[in-house]
């Protein structure tokens, strides 16, 4: 393995466990702090952060959005990808688990085929993208233990809520990629934060929600740090570089490993718990993403087969029988 297969992977798991703590983080900050109000101090602080990175590390010149396909990529992502993905998120986050709202949003692969069909003239609904897709909404239905008793509760409750934000995320993303934006990916997060914290501040007030009404405790101060600072712009720089080296298939397995931190981090600091069903439904949304991504995955677990036969044969296993091929 190479240095730079061991830096992606690094990058692969840093990203995985920084949006997995987002939940935790939010599950805990919500018992202090109103939801909307929440999210928008924690794009105040990633805006900050983010946009001295790129302050510190970019030619001016490179900064400025020169085309329509610039500001409209800022848009989509300030509005949909982040900024109404991320409310909705934290408004549901209230009444469910960090690990059932983590698996929610690992919706995200599966969604944004629907809207890519719709809108990328290169990327219509296969036949076995529509199938991967309705293997992956029965898996929700498992997640949130989705009966006719339950239907209606379930329709108004967080779990839809949730759902909703993951929703506007795949959309978001997929007009980020309509409008085919010049300005690098970073540089675009660091224009859409302060959009997306504006877009949330006006939502809060809407929403009646008042600076007065939160309590800033040293739990709560700890959730924001975390969420600005860590799963905000730490977690976006990676994850954007990520999706430069890799490709979006492959980097949106985060979304698959981020509810195993979730689950864990509830369960650890939260005393939160998932029933069986809902673990099962999360191994049918991962079946689901599978059948969607086949095509794209197929290369990766052929070259994945050929380095394990490689690494038998060099240490003198037989391919088919599994024994030595030295005379032991």
């Amino acid at each position: 393995m190479t240095l730079r297969t061991h830096r992606w992977s690094a990058a692969f798991l840093a990203v995985s466990v920084l949006f997995g703590g987002t939940f935790v983080a939010a599950k805990a900050g919500l018992t202090d702090i109103p939801p909307l109000l929440l999210v928008a101090v924690r794009f105040d602080l990633a805006a900050l952060v983010l946009g001295g990175y790129v302050l510190l590390t970019h030619d001016v010149g490179d900064l400025i959005p020169r085309t329509r396909g610039d500001i409209a990529g800022i848009l989509a992502a300030g509005i949909f990808a982040i900024g109404l993905a991320n409310g909705l998120l934290f408004l549901g986050q209230g009444s469910v688990t960090s690990g059932v709202g983590a698996i929610l949003f690992a919706l995200v692969p599966i969604f944004t085929p629907l809207f890519a069909g719709g809108l990328l003239s290169d990327e219509r609904l296969s036949a076995t993208g529509a199938a991967g897709t309705l293997v992956g909404l029965v898996g929700v239905g498992m997640v949130i233990e989705l009966t006719p008793a339950t239907l209606r509760a379930t329709l108004t409750g967080g779990a839809a809520i949730v759902l909703a934000g993951a929703v506007s995320l795949a959309l978001g993303t997929v007009l980020i990629r309509r409008s085919a934006p010049r300005l690098s990916s970073t540089v675009r997060t660091a224009w859409a934060l302060p959009i997306s914290a504006a877009l949330l501040h006006a939502l809060s007030l809407a929403a009646g929600e008042s600076v007065a009404a939160a309590t800033w405790t040293p739990s709560a101060l700890l959730s924001v740090g975390y969420l600005g600072v860590f799963a905000g712009a730490l977690a976006y720089i990676l994850h954007f570089n990520l999706l430069d080296a890799v490709g979006a298939t492959r980097s949106s397995l985060v979304f698959y490993v981020s509810p195993v931190v979730a689950t864990l981090g509830g369960w650890l600091l939260l005393g939160e718990s998932l029933s069986a069903m809902t673990v099962a439904g999360f191994g049918v949304i991962v079946v689901g993403f599978g059948i969607i991504g086949s095509p794209e995955l197929a290369p990766l677990a052929r070259r994945s087969r050929h380095r394990l036969a490689e690494w038998g044969r060099a240490h003198g296993y037989g391919r088919a029988e599994g024994v030595r091929y030295s005379g032991e």
